[in-house]
Order: C-alpha cells, then structure tokens, then sequence
C-alpha cells in the first residue's frame, strides 16, 4: 500500500511563508507526476501545483504562480510546496497527491494539512 504524509501546514499572516513537505511510504511505486491540491473551505478541491517524475516539469495554477514552487528530491518520492507570500484566499486543506503509472489521474492521496493565512 502506498501512503503520502503531509507536514508543514499552520496558521500564518498574510504576507508570510510556509513549506509543506510530503512523503511517499508504504510499498514502491512509479508514477509519472506528483502534486499539491487544496480545498478551501465550502469549495471544491483544486489543483495547485504539480510536477513530472520523468524531467520534472513543472505546473502551477494561475492563482498561485510566482508566489509558490513545488519541487521533489531526487528520489521522486518527496515533494515540496514552498508558499511565499500567502494570502487569506491561501487558506485550505492541502492534499499531496500522485499520478500512478498506469492510473488516468491521480490516484494517491494524502490526508492533508490545513493552512490558515490571517490578515
């Protein structure tokens, strides 16, 4: 079984930075992405950020480009969210997530961890 654990999240200010780190444990598995979704509250979840196993492309919503970077370790298997600059509209649950070879989308997720940014 594969396992992602987040860790990082918290309550900040706006105007501060956090980082979320997530890990891959459990059995090993390929995948060919693995990224950061968030579920503000009373909305859908949404995509954040992602990036590729294979050349480690990366891919950022509009709502967070320049102002967050993911980025993994060299294994592929842990992946971080580096959020600058946060903002009220920042606050949500963030999910990690991995895209299974094999799978149509993403198909692990972790449990998630709360950002609270307060003005």
């Amino acid at each position: 079984q594969v396992r992602l654990v987040e860790s990082g999240g918290g309550s900040v200010q706006t105007g501060d930075s956090l980082r979320l780190s997530c890990a891959a444990a459990g059995r090993p598995f390929s995948h060919y992405a693995m990224g950061w979704f968030r579920q503000p509250p009373g909305k859908e979840r949404e995509f954040v950020a992602s990036i590729r196993y294979s050349g480690g492309a990366t891919y950022y919503a509009p709502s967070v480009e320049g102002r967050f970077s993911i980025s993994r370790d060299k294994t592929g298997t842990r992946v971080y969210l580096q959020m600058n600059s946060l903002k009220p509209e920042d606050t949500a649950v963030y999910y990690c997530a991995a895209h299974g070879v094999g799978s149509q989308d993403y198909n692990y997720w972790g449990q998630g961890t709360q950002v609270t940014v307060s003005s």
